[in-house]
């Protein structure tokens, strides 16, 4: 009976279920733990949340002093005025432009990652420097090279010419990106697909790309981020009201009569900017928490 007691405590163990992880310290209470944690959530999302709700004052409430933290009267003046100054013209550009510099950015880089992690040829290593030293160029410094370039190319106002723009901006860091991201996948993972018959690129789609999802997600918010938020370019390689994208328009009319400040488009026009980027965050950020070869190699 006494060397049956030990498997049979084990048995029971064994049957007991896993606890669940939390991310919270055993050691430390549970109530201290979720208090501070709603308080560092409520201090990232009360300005968000305040952007919103002001946005919804009226003129005349914005100029009045002293200010009102809430809106007395809801009001949708500054969304009208925005549409009727033809902003949906203006975010069809950026969704458009976005959209192409994430698609070209994200597949480029793959692609160079991609050769880079795997193949070997002649100055690899020195063309990959060459690649990283471009991140160390103010973009201020090549405008007029640039912009001599788009206009040979009769790329100037147009949206073509500024999704190659953004996706030069975003190719060293997502070339960087991928190339760790393939670096840090076993070689036997491909290897073993070769040896089934699939080539390079067929186990790059089928096999690789599902592992190296984080990386894609982190190159395509990363290209999405500086397409849709940069200012300079489009100001300088756009000069018809029609090309404009968001933050160009959003900045002409922010000044109101007498070259004040027009706080109640300035604010709406920044719902306008914020809520595409934090849909699209939401949407990716599970990818961040996913592991890189997480289950791929078992046994």
């Amino acid at each position: 009976m006494t060397s049956l007691e030990p498997a049979t405590t084990a048995a029971a163990e064994s049957a007991t279920p896993p606890r669940r992880r939390t991310g919270r310290p055993e050691w430390l209470p549970a109530v201290p733990f979720y208090a501070v944690c709603g308080l560092l959530a409520l201090l990232f999302v009360a300005p968000v949340a305040w952007l919103v709700v002001s946005s919804f004052k009226s003129s005349a409430e914005f100029a009045q002093s002293p200010p009102t933290l809430l809106p007395t009267t809801w009001s949708l003046e500054n969304y009208r005025r925005l549409l009727d100054a033809g902003l949906w013209q203006n975010v069809t550009n950026s969704l458009i432009v976005t959209a192409g510099t994430v698609v070209a950015a994200s597949t480029l880089s793959v692609l160079a990652g991609y050769g880079f992690a795997r193949f070997r040829f002649p100055g690899k290593g020195v063309l990959f420097l060459i690649v990283l030293s471009t991140l160390m160029i103010p973009f201020q410094s090549i405008v007029p090279s640039l912009y001599v370039i788009l206009d040979a190319l009769q790329l100037t106002n147009s949206r073509l010419g500024l999704v190659l723009v953004y996706t030069v901006f975003a190719l060293p860091f997502g070339i960087f990106t991928m190339r760790a991201a393939f670096a840090a996948v076993p070689p036997a993972i491909e290897e073993a697909a070769i040896v089934d018959g699939a080539g390079s690129l067929s186990a790059l789609r089928r096999v690789l790309l599902p592992i190296v999802t984080p990386g894609v997600a982190t190159v395509a918010l990363y290209a999405f981020f500086t397409a849709w938020n940069e200012f300079l370019a489009a100001l300088i390689f756009t000069t018809r009201q029609q090309q404009y994208t968001l933050p160009v328009v959003l900045a002409n009319l922010q000044t109101g009569a007498g070259g004040t400040l027009n706080w109640g488009v300035l604010e709406t026009g920044a719902v306008f900017a914020a809520l595409p980027c934090i849909a699209i965050f939401l949407i990716l950020q599970r990818y961040y928490v996913a592991g890189l070869t997480g289950g791929a190699v078992k046994g």
